[in-house]
């Protein structure tokens, strides 16, 4: 199930989505003593990372991880990992545990083993925040990719490598079965372009022409896009 939420600009989004985090990450802390939140790196984010490391929380208490990273040592400035520590690890949020995808490996394909019992053992998350790439793809799990089936198959293992044609550096990702158990899962969106993507996406089936098709459509998932045009 799919609820879209507009906003006027993206301070607007931003202040919403970091009080629903902030609710629901309280919430967990409440019910079971620790909070579990999946973020995607890009530009998009950054801000909403900074207004969120300034809220007052048990972070020591959270645990952050990424829906996927560019196989790259977060010295790298593409590095999500990287990114994120400079935005979201600050402040009040200096305290939360953070989870790498990244190994000291060759190549992804030889890291998977070394990172997937990070991620397999894991709870329920309470929050997903994905993002979406104009060719549909989120996380890591591109159309493009020849681990894509591998990827969104039902029995996928928690995390894969993938290769993307269209995009640079191999990848680490959650599957598409490791990012559904979440108790939320938000698409954080912004620009005119991505609201046209958004509609795209719901108007065919298809999920490895479009693999965020395999979130927004999923028949018991609780999927909230977060958007603004600008």
């Amino acid at each position: 199930m799919m609820q879209l939420q507009q906003f006027t600009d993206t301070t607007a989004l931003n202040q919403d989505f970091a009080n629903r985090l902030l609710a629901l990450l309280q919430q967990a802390i409440d019910e079971r003593g620790a909070a579990y939140l999946v973020v995607s790196g890009g530009k998009t984010p950054q801000a909403l990372f900074q207004t969120l490391s300034q809220t007052e929380l048990a972070w020591d208490k959270v645990t952050v991880l990424l829906a996927d990273d560019r196989w790259l040592d977060d010295s790298q400035a593409d590095s999500n990992e990287r990114l994120v520590k400079a935005t979201l690890l600050q402040n009040n949020a200096k305290a939360a545990q953070f989870i790498s995808l990244y190994a000291n490996t060759a190549s992804a394909f030889d890291g998977v083993a070394q990172v997937l019992p990070r991620i397999a053992a894991l709870p329920t998350f309470d929050a997903v925040i994905l993002g979406m790439g104009e060719d549909g793809h989120t996380a890591s799990l591109f159309p493009c990719s020849g681990q894509i089936k591998q990827g969104l198959a039902p029995d996928a293992p928690a995390v894969l490598a993938t290769e993307p044609t269209t995009a640079p550096y191999q990848r680490m990702s959650l599957s598409l079965p490791r990012l559904l158990n979440s108790r939320l899962i938000f698409l954080h969106l912004v620009g005119s372009n991505k609201l046209s993507v958004l509609d795209k996406a719901m108007a065919d089936t298809d999920v490895y022409a479009m693999p965020i098709r395999a979130f927004l459509q999923h028949p018991v998932a609780n999927v909230t896009v977060m958007y603004t045009a600008k």
